[in-house]
């Protein structure tokens, strides 16, 4: 589905981004995979089924985008897809919100995105690519006790609609993928012991109405599709894969 193509994803260090680069891999794809952690990215090109290039990187330093891209050209000669998969969750209710924890989020969550977008898409519109983003059902509902966590995917969300129409013109196609609770270390990341956490994917039997929550690769599944030619008239959508969360009201 991908041969010849080249993807970039960031957060391929584990959860989703790491699922949904060895599923490009898989489907015939080069890719570049970018996270922090150095040794988690070498086992994950070790276990990729194609070629692949490693960028270590903070998605929010500022030299990060141009690596990234350039490494894309210099060693697979352009880029056809970019997932921005990396993503960070804090809990804490609107009034107990500190500055540095608003900031961060927004940093990794939406401007680190917007700024991969940018540089990715003279290369894109070259080769008449996509983005993928990977939000949240978050971004499309509101949470008490995560406000700044909706707020960053929402951002997102809308971020990718004014992208979509920004490019469309030039056959670039920007898109959504939004997962309800996965089983990943996002929240483990973002504070949570294992004791609560169990509680969490014990909770989320009932908040979904699928009676459970996603696992990476079911994320990895859709974000797959919206990149591949068989989603070529998807533009602009943010597609709720979170076994039903999106349609449920406070419970």
């Amino acid at each position: 589905m991908f041969a010849g193509k080249v993807v970039v994803v960031t957060g391929a260090s584990s959860g989703i981004g790491r699922a949904s680069a060895l599923g490009f891999a898989r489907e015939g794809a080069s890719v570049v995979l970018v996270s922090r952690d150095q040794a988690a990215l070498a086992a994950v090109a070790a276990e990729a089924a194609g070629p692949t290039a490693v960028v270590a990187a903070d998605v929010t330093a500022d030299d990060t985008p141009a690596r990234v891209v350039g490494e894309a050209v210099a060693r697979f000669g352009g880029l056809d897809v970019l997932v921005n998969a990396a993503g960070i969750i804090g809990t804490a209710a609107t009034d107990q919100t500190p500055d540095d924890l608003f900031d961060r989020m927004m940093a990794i969550n939406v401007r680190a995105p917007f700024r991969m977008m940018r540089e990715a898409f003279p290369q894109l519109r070259e080769r008449r690519g996509n983005i993928v983003n990977v939000s949240s059902v978050n971004g499309l509902r509101a949470f008490a006790g995560v406000a700044v966590y909706c707020s960053s995917k929402a951002a997102l969300d809308h971020l990718t609609r004014c992208a979509a129409l920004d490019w469309a013109p030039h056959g670039v196609r920007v898109n959504c993928v939004n997962p309800g609770v996965t089983v990943t270390n996002l929240h483990r990341r973002g504070g949570m012991d294992e004791t609560r956490y169990a509680a969490f994917l014990e909770r989320a039997k009932e908040t979904h109405p699928l009676g459970r929550p996603g696992q990476a690769g079911e994320i990895a599944d859709a974000v797959l599709f919206v990149a591949s030619d068989k989603a070529a008239w998807m533009t602009g959508d943010t597609i709720a894969v979170d076994g039903g969360r999106h349609l449920t009201c406070l419970r």
